[in-house]
């Protein structure tokens, strides 16, 4: 693990470097290609007025949002396809003619029947996590050892104590991999969403923000933007998923 970091941090600095090198060699005006400390001196004034660190609560609130709901519909339909075969063929239909569906295709017709507010990009967030997710724990479901389903019999569980005690724990792998899938779907989707509607409160969310200093062709803030979101990304992927799987799959041996 340290030595993937330190590999990171090492062509960070050598890509940085470069960056840096190519902005003020001039071959590329600044005003098309900004040197990193431009993009620093916007990035440190955005967070020092707070507004850039509103418009980070606000994404990651309405992402929040979404993924919980978008996990409690995929396990739902992950669990009503594993116990009705007939359930199972609608919903096994519905995914595949939804899950190739980019979210972004779907956003005149959301602007049209939702608006441009809150529901609207929540709607792409949980169009864009629920399809994956489901498929993931199905799988996870469907994969699950006919051992484990003769001792719920020995057992005598009924339906909702082998869901819990046996169905979702044994599946977890699975669920993990399809969060993380999720949500880099779900990310993206967000920051599309938020370009494309606008401010949803006063000040809107970091797509918004790229949205606005690109009208103003202001290419350090939109730069500055775009390192915000690899930032959190990287921040989400390698910390929170990372600690979430040594603390379950890796340390349960699943």
């Amino acid at each position: 693990m340290k030595s993937k970091y330190k590999q990171r941090f090492f062509w960070g600095i050598l890509l940085a470097f470069i960056w840096q090198l190519t902005a003020v060699s001039g071959i590329f005006s600044e005003l098309i290609f900004p040197g990193l400390d431009q993009i620093s001196i916007v990035l440190f004034k955005s967070l020092q007025d707070g507004t850039l660190i509103k418009q980070i609560a606000f994404s990651l609130s309405v992402i929040a949002q979404g993924l919980f709901l978008a996990t409690i519909m995929a396990l739902l339909f992950a669990l009503t396809a594993y116990f009705s075969s007939t359930a199972a063929g609608l919903i096994d239909t519905l995914t595949a003619l939804a899950h190739p569906l980019p979210g972004i295709a779907l956003m005149p017709l959301i602007l049209i029947w939702f608006g441009s507010g809150r529901m609207a990009i929540l709607i792409v967030i949980i169009h864009s996590v629920l399809w994956p997710l489901s498929l993931n724990l199905s799988t996870g479901f469907n994969s699950i050892p006919d051992i484990y389903t003769l001792i719920a019999k020995n057992y005598r569980l009924n339906k909702f104590e082998f869901m819990y005690k046996i169905l979702i724990p044994a599946s977890l792998p699975y669920f993990i991999s399809g969060l993380k899938i999720a949500w880099a779907r779900s990310w993206r989707a967000l920051i599309s969403a938020e370009m494309l509607f606008g401010a949803i409160n006063s000040l809107g969310g970091l797509g918004w923000y790229i949205f606005q200093r690109r009208v103003f062709f202001d290419l350090p803030g939109v730069f500055a933007g775009i390192i915000v979101i690899i930032m959190i990304g990287i921040v989400v992927e390698d910390f929170i998923f990372a600690k979430l799987e040594n603390k379950t799959v890796k340390k349960w041996g699943a």
